[in-house]
């Protein structure tokens, strides 16, 4: 069995959601506190042993690059002022991995940026990861998906339950009978009563070679994209497996849309030593 050490992250999305902010920014470059979305998903891979992290971007992209690269005339000036914590902080941005950057090209859909990787990952499993995906745990989801990785070799899917009226936003999961987590089936954004269960799919999973062979002859699937979920399915039609990890210790948070990204800033804010006692006391205030 490989050793797991690339990482592909989507963050060629257009951000529409949070129109005006994102005409000139990435969604993904977006804070939470002071530190940007996407920076928390490379930790969370790195601390799992990543070492390689592809990201596919378009042309609109280029602030996300700059963030993870060595900025010379910063770290002078931080170096000149003895901000001597705050040099540290951004010289260990840029060395957390190495970064390949690869403009998207294909139909709309979330398969598409697997697709693009294949030149990088090659024949090896990969995890692949949403750039709008957080999961605030106490250890690394990543590597939660390894250790599920290294018990049942094959797809494998970060889910999580979710009230019933949010089924037809996601990609739901059904439980093959009999077992503890071997998904039978999955069906993307489902009505409620056509819905195998209320686990919806997130922005992590571990893929291979086979998934991206079955994407390239894919057929465009609901909304005429390119669904990661329909390919899946196909995998295990065919014969392949594929398992739940379902967070431990945590849960996942999207910041897709403005309220979900208020509300993991939000998580994030009270997580933190430094401020997390006043900004505790600032919301009792403003919800009296």
């Amino acid at each position: 069995m490989k050793k797991i050490t690339k990482a592909v992250i989507a963050v060629a999305g257009s951000g529409t959601r949070f129109l005006p902010v994102t005409k000139a920014q990435p969604k993904e470059m977006l804070p939470i506190v002071d530190k940007p979305i996407v920076q928390y998903i490379v930790e969370e891979l790195v601390d799992a042993g990543i070492k390689d992290i592809i990201m596919i971007t378009t042309w609109t992209k280029k602030p996300l690059e700059d963030h993870f690269d060595v900025n010379t005339e910063l770290e002078q000036q931080l170096l000149k002022a003895n901000k001597l914590d705050y040099l540290e902080q951004i010289r260990k941005i840029a060395n957390l991995a190495n970064y390949i950057y690869i403009r998207q090209k294909g139909p709309y859909g979330n398969g598409t940026p697997v697709l693009c990787a294949e030149s990088i990952v090659k024949d090896e499993p990969f995890i692949y990861a949403f750039g709008d995906d957080l999961v605030k745990s106490k250890k690394s989801f990543t590597k939660q998906l390894l250790e599920e990785y290294e018990k049942n070799p094959g797809v494998i899917m970060g889910v999580q339950k979710i009230p019933k009226k949010d089924i037809p936003k996601y990609g739901i999961v059904g439980i093959k009978k009999g077992t503890k987590n071997q998904i039978e089936k999955i069906i993307e954004k489902p009505e409620i009563k056509e819905a195998p269960s209320d686990l919806a799919i997130f922005g992590r999973y571990i893929l291979n070679s086979e998934i991206i062979q079955i994407l390239k002859n894919q057929t465009l699937g609901k909304n005429n994209e390119l669904w990661i979920a329909d390919a899946i399915d196909t995998y295990i039609k065919n014969g392949g497996k594929a398992y739940a990890k379902q967070t431990e210790g945590g849960k996942w948070l999207t910041t897709g849309d403005p309220l979900n990204f208020l509300q993991a800033t939000v998580e994030y804010a009270l997580d933190r030593k430094d401020i997390a006692i006043d900004f505790k006391k600032y919301l009792k205030q403003i919800l009296k």
